[in-house]
């Protein structure tokens, strides 16, 4: 078959390396292998949390919604030593990401290659070459790093011919994540894979019943965060109030529980004002910004029943539930006060829980 420009090829299946006891364990917990292929391919889509964040990584559940409008896709291919010399792997980020975050993602991407060679017990004489087309912007809280290692961990496991199971593919996730933010939750991990409202807790994800239709909106406020230091700053608060974290996440907790309660039974009248609320929290926690402030304010007095900062803070994302009838005057109010750029997400009716899944 002919190669397309740009498209990463192998000219024979590379030959196993020796594996320790962990690493032949995890590979009996994936599936069967299947025959390896000379391009693999692997797809992920955005995140967005509506209830919970910062409180999650202190135990506290989080609500999150997929973001399927903004997608990456992960081509993977594999080569003998050669000029770029045994056991590298190359990696290629279409776009046009800052270059502190596309830095930053690149160093969790390689990690997670090579994590993925040892478990997978590929050779270290195999050189990956992965190409990213990433449509999320990074440093929005969407999720852009952790949709980018979920394609990568697909497109590797595609090329190589193996089926991971879902521990597996999220600890591989997971392993780039805690590079790109630190200490992280694996909420992230998991939504940029979810179907539907994902409900979070303690590593574990259950994908939610939902009661009734809606419709959310995301502005981006065109400023870049920075996860890591968000949670610094957070941190920050917590050591110099006694008790602060305690009230936090308390709090954090009694509204994402009444927020999931909402989505469940479809009373998403009373899911707008808990959004607010939990703005409010993370306003007072120093995580906002002025203009964020701005487009909450702006989404509400055009007929949101709620907003919130999304994701780490300190720049970032809006997300507003919005009345279907109100959502061209929200988005123009939005754009007005500043979003770079606005998503409309349908929530959707759906029945029966997910299986709750790592």
């Amino acid at each position: 078959m002919q190669k397309r420009p740009g498209e990463p090829t192998a000219p024979t299946p590379p030959a196993p390396a020796p594996a320790s006891a962990p690493v032949r364990a995890a590979v009996r917990a994936a599936a069967p292998v299947r025959r390896a292929g000379t391009v693999g391919v692997g797809r992920a889509h955005a995140k967005t949390i509506l209830l919970g964040e910062h409180a999650v990584v202190y135990g506290a559940p989080a609500l999150a919604l997929p973001v399927p409008q903004l997608a990456v896709t992960a081509s993977a291919g594999w080569s003998a030593p050669g000029p770029h010399g045994a056991g590298e792997v190359s990696l290629t980020m279409t776009g046009s990401p800052s270059r502190p975050v596309a830095t930053q993602a690149s160093e969790g991407l390689r990690r997670l290659a090579a994590e993925f060679r040892t478990a997978m017990n590929i050779s270290r004489d195999v050189h990956l070459e992965v190409i990213l087309d990433c449509a999320i912007p990074p440093g929005r809280g969407l999720g852009s790093s952790a949709a980018c290692a979920r394609a990568v961990v697909l497109a590797l496991a595609d090329l190589f011919g193996r089926d991971l199971g879902r521990q597996l593919a999220f600890d591989l996730v997971q392993s780039a994540e805690n590079v790109a933010h630190g200490r992280a939750s694996g909420v992230d991990a998991i939504a940029v894979g979810a179907r539907g409202p994902l409900l979070f807790q303690q590593g574990r994800g259950e994908e939610l019943p939902i009661g009734g239709e809606g419709l959310f909106i995301v502005a981006d406020s065109g400023e870049v965060g920075r996860t890591k230091d968000a949670v610094a700053v957070l941190r920050a608060g917590f050591q110099q109030h006694p008790g602060a974290q305690r009230r936090f996440t308390d709090r954090a907790a009694h509204l994402t529980g009444r927020g999931a309660r909402a989505l469940r039974t479809g009373t998403l009248e009373r899911l707008g004002p808990l959004l607010t609320a939990y703005h409010q929290l993370l306003h007072d926690a120093g995580l906002s910004t002025p203009r964020i402030d701005a487009l909450v304010r702006a989404a509400l007095a055009a007929g949101s029943l709620g907003a919130k900062i999304t994701g780490g803070g300190l720049g970032g994302c809006l997300i507003a539930l919005t009345p279907p009838e109100q959502a061209s005057a929200v988005t123009q109010q939005l754009h007005a006060a500043g979003a770079v750029q606005t998503w409309v997400l349908p929530l959707k009716a759906r029945t029966g829980h997910g299986t709750p899944r790592p």
